[in-house]
């Protein structure tokens, strides 16, 4: 491989991901194209040979979710594999947790799973998400496939992989509808434990249709109301993004149209979710964390909840009193998930790694961030809350909510935008520390987190690095009206000294 190339596929990584563009469009150049997809196969295939030690031919589930240059890639992956010597698993139209899980049941017993979907963004992208037995691929792992990619580093004679079909989908539908029933442990109809709730679903045309047809109304909820359930890798209707407020806003109007008891939202793949009651207010982002903390602290006490960094303080106040510890790190979703597990593994109970996007993860759950089994988790309760008279806001009536929230996302131009947002931060901090009114978080991960207090209102602001991006997000709450605004006006003069950074 010459060196652009080389160059090329590394551009692909996105952390622990495979992510470029795969349509063609008069702003973007295809990125993702047949030859690389087949190269990373062959990187895949050697690295699960070399370092996952798979022996024999080994088996490879390949699934994806509704966008368009699905099969294309698909095909691709197919090639590379096959050659590779590894036999092939085609399930279609999947989700990403249900594309683990082929590692796990037995009547699939895959050495790996690779979903295809790029997430909650644009129509054009498209990328691949990888799994083995054990869990997620790390960004170390990748760095080996992309390293590996090609033809040279496959032995010469193996006898080719074949394709097989199954239906994962229904698989993983029916694995989920039996823990529900499992779940609910007071149902009148064991069969039927939802019978007599209206319940809602709104897919964006991703792949999360299944859950209404295959999984509600088996147990026997109403679905009528649902919206958006059909594959469409257009995404006609909005984002499927349980994180936009479009896509909330669609949600809303639907539960409130059809007087539904609850509405539930997915991403594309189905690895992210949001719930909203039936007076249409969301429960995402600190509420989400929020009900599923109270969940899971009922069952074990004292558990610690991994977040990352930009949960607001009042979520911590809430777990606390409920007698659970709230353990803020990185952004992230690998890093929240390894972060519970290297808190396990020190002997610190975590029992659920959650970031406010939507990703949650749960430790019986093989610490699979999968928004399906978060929402069947929460329905679990939710039927027995009904039961009593009660419903899911009733478990977070202490959640204190600030006055205002935002989010700024501040661009860096300098040409080392890395080293840049070190420099940027290393400033801030002898910025706050200077001004009375500002407070550092004493525990913290990521970025610089600021208290505020007298002039500045009670609220938190936290300045930190994107993951991948020339960006830095700043995340402001204030439990005062017009409390953001002071705090801008406090840190203008500040960002005002910094030429590369725009607003």
């Amino acid at each position: 491989m010459n060196q652009s190339e080389t160059k090329a596929l590394e551009a692909l990584q996105n952390g622990s991901d495979i992510r470029g563009i795969a349509i063609a469009t008069e702003k973007y150049q295809i990125t993702l194209t047949d030859e690389r997809v087949e190269k990373i196969a062959y990187g895949f295939a050697k690295w699960l040979k070399e370092e996952k030690k798979v022996e024999g031919q080994g088996k490879v589930a390949i699934g994806h979710d509704s966008r368009l240059s699905a099969e294309r890639l698909k095909a691709a992956l197919i090639k590379g594999l096959t050659f590779s010597g590894i036999d092939v698993v085609d399930v279609g139209l999947a989700t990403t947790p249900a594309m683990f899980m082929a590692t796990q049941y037995e009547d699939y017993d895959c050495d790996a799973g690779i979903m295809i979907t790029a997430s909650h963004l644009p129509f054009m992208y498209n990328g691949l998400k990888l799994f083995t037995k054990s869990g997620g691929a790390e960004h170390e792992d990748i760095d080996y496939i992309v390293a590996h990619a090609g033809k040279s580093f496959i032995e010469n004679g193996l006898i080719a992989g074949k394709v097989t079909k199954q239906d994962l989908l229904s698989t993983y539908a029916a694995d989920l509808t039996d823990k529900i029933r499992a779940g609910i442990t007071d149902a009148a109809d064991k069969m039927k434990p939802l019978q007599g709730s209206h319940i809602i679903v709104d897919a964006g045309n991703g792949a999360g249709g299944f859950f209404a047809e295959k999984v509600l109304a088996e147990l026997g909820a109403d679905i009528s109301g649902s919206q958006f359930l059909d594959p469409d890798g257009n995404f006609p209707n909005h984002i499927p993004n349980p994180d936009n407020e479009e896509a909330m806003a669609s949600l809303k109007k639907a539960v409130l149209a059809s007087g539904a008891d609850l509405g539930v939202i997915f991403d594309t793949d189905v690895d992210r979710a949001a719930i909203m009651d039936k007076n249409g207010e969301s429960l995402n982002r600190n509420p989400l964390i929020a009900v599923i903390s109270s969940i899971i602290l009922e069952e074990k006490p004292g558990t610690t909840i991994v977040t990352d960094s930009t949960t607001s303080g009042h979520l911590q106040t809430f777990i606390e009193a409920k007698g659970g510890k709230q353990h803020r790190f990185k952004r992230g979703y690998r890093n929240v998930i390894n972060e519970a597990l290297r808190l396990n593994a020190n002997g610190t109970p975590s029992e659920i790694a959650i970031e406010v996007s939507g990703h949650a993860a749960l430790k019986e759950n093989y610490f699979l961030d999968d928004g399906a089994y978060l929402i069947a988790k929460i329905l679990m309760t939710y039927a027995t809350l009904r039961k009593n008279g009660q419903d899911l806001p009733d478990l977070i009536a202490d959640l204190k909510e600030p006055a205002e929230s935002e989010e700024i996302r501040l661009s860096i131009t300098a040409p080392d935008f890395k080293a840049y947002g070190k420099e940027v931060l290393a400033d801030f901090l002898a910025f706050v520390e200077a001004d009375a009114d500002m407070e550092l978080e004493p525990v913290n991960q990521e970025g610089i987190r600021v208290n505020t207090k007298g002039a500045l209102g009670e609220g938190w602001f936290l300045l930190r690095m994107s993951l991948h991006e020339p960006v830095m997000p700043m995340n402001l709450e204030s439990d005062e009206a017009g409390g953001i605004k002071k705090v801008k006006d406090r840190l203008a003069g500040f960002f005002a000294t910094k030429a590369d950074l725009k607003m």
